[in-house]
């Protein structure tokens, strides 16, 4: 079965809401978020190393990461890092892998994952991907990881199960992210759970969702086969891409196929979208700070993230609840709270240059 296992790695984004750290040049998953020595991209790869072999690992990503992405997964074939000429969200990307692993193997069972999520319990994470695996392999249905909640997050799109009781159940609906109080009404109800972004179908079962719901772009890649793994593949790519909609797989399928299904997951889990986010599940002082820098000196300080290089001297006092950073001749300092912010600073900050 593991020959017949492929994962598709989306990793085009550019992580805004990590800025001034994560940049257009080099986002997120690129970088080494928590000083483990690796990248989260790295990471995301070695999660699949005992799921399927490296030549069945599909990454998706801008054409300017195309680089960076072969020289941190060199064990990845060069055909099998996909260029986007431009963003246009996951349904796309998805679709052009798929496609291609349908040429391969058409009796693939494919894995969807982003590429820049933190998951530290590696065995049961690859237990839990096994049984799904188990379940698309001979069924037409498409599979979503859910999270059990443990707090009332905003931030988080959730799945409402049928049945609360099942390991593996029929999704009732997506649920985009709630304000505060229908976040507490969620983990109190016990059906619903955080959409993780991973999937999981048959090679046979995506496509034909694909033509079902958005059948213009499946024509397209349909037409369009017979290029793929050939010098011609890139041209194609460039010359369609910029054409279709932007758009991810959630609203342009999920919401509207009715073989929809969730499995329930035990494995820790956080996509470490904010800086808010890494400072959970980054070592802590006793006053709760966190800092990246041995050369930063805090004084009356509390539950800040402080993320500065090693070669500057930073002293900080009397915050509380703040994020500081600074990175690439940029020096951000902004409230925990306001964080979601920082996507509009990083757009002032940039045209002002």
């Amino acid at each position: 079965m593991k020959s017949d296992t492929f994962v598709i790695i989306m990793a085009g984004g550019v992580g805004s809401r990590f800025w001034p750290v994560s940049t257009e040049k080099k986002p997120k998953q690129f970088l080494d978020m928590l000083g483990t020595g690796k990248t989260l991209f790295q990471h995301t790869v070695d999660r699949f190393n005992e799921i399927c072999y490296s030549r069945n690992i599909f990454v998706v990503t801008s054409a300017q990461y195309i680089d960076i992405a072969l020289e941190q997964a060199p064990e990845i074939p060069e055909s099998n890092i996909l260029a986007e000429p431009v963003m246009r969200n996951t349904a796309p990307c998805i679709a052009y892998a798929s496609y291609k692993i349908r040429k391969l193997n058409p009796k693939a069972n494919i894995i969807v994952t982003p590429s820049d999520h933190l998951i530290e319990q590696k065995q049961l994470f690859q237990q839990t991907l096994q049984k799904g695996l188990n379940f698309v392999k001979d069924k037409d249905a498409i599979l979503t990881i859910g999270i059990h909640p443990h707090r009332p997050e905003t931030g988080f799109g959730y799945i409402q199960m049928k049945s609360a009781d099942e390991e593996i159940g029929e999704v009732k609906a997506f649920k985009e992210k709630p304000d505060i109080e229908t976040a507490k009404s969620y983990l109190e109800g016990g059906e619903y759970l955080w959409n993780a972004g991973i999937f999981l179908f048959s090679a046979k079962t995506i496509i034909r969702a694909f033509e079902t719901y958005m059948p213009a772009m499946a024509r397209v890649f349909e037409n369009g086969s017979d290029v793929f793994f050939t010098d011609k593949e890139q041209g194609f790519i460039d010359l369609v891409y910029p054409t279709f909609e932007n758009i991810s797989i959630d609203y342009s399928m999920l919401e509207k196929a009715n073989n929809l299904y969730v499995q329930k997951a035990h494995f820790d889990w956080s996509d470490l979208g904010t800086w808010s986010a890494l400072w959970e599940k980054s070592a802590r002082s006793y006053t709760g700070d966190t800092v990246s820098s041995e050369n930063a000196y805090l004084y009356e300080t509390s539950n800040n993230i402080i993320h500065v290089p090693e070669d500057k001297v930073v002293v900080v006092q009397g915050l509380s609840e703040y994020i500081v950073v600074e990175s690439n001749n940029v020096l951000l300092i902004c409230s925990k709270g306001e964080e979601q912010r920082i996507k509009a600073f990083r757009h002032r900050a940039s045209n002002s240059k």
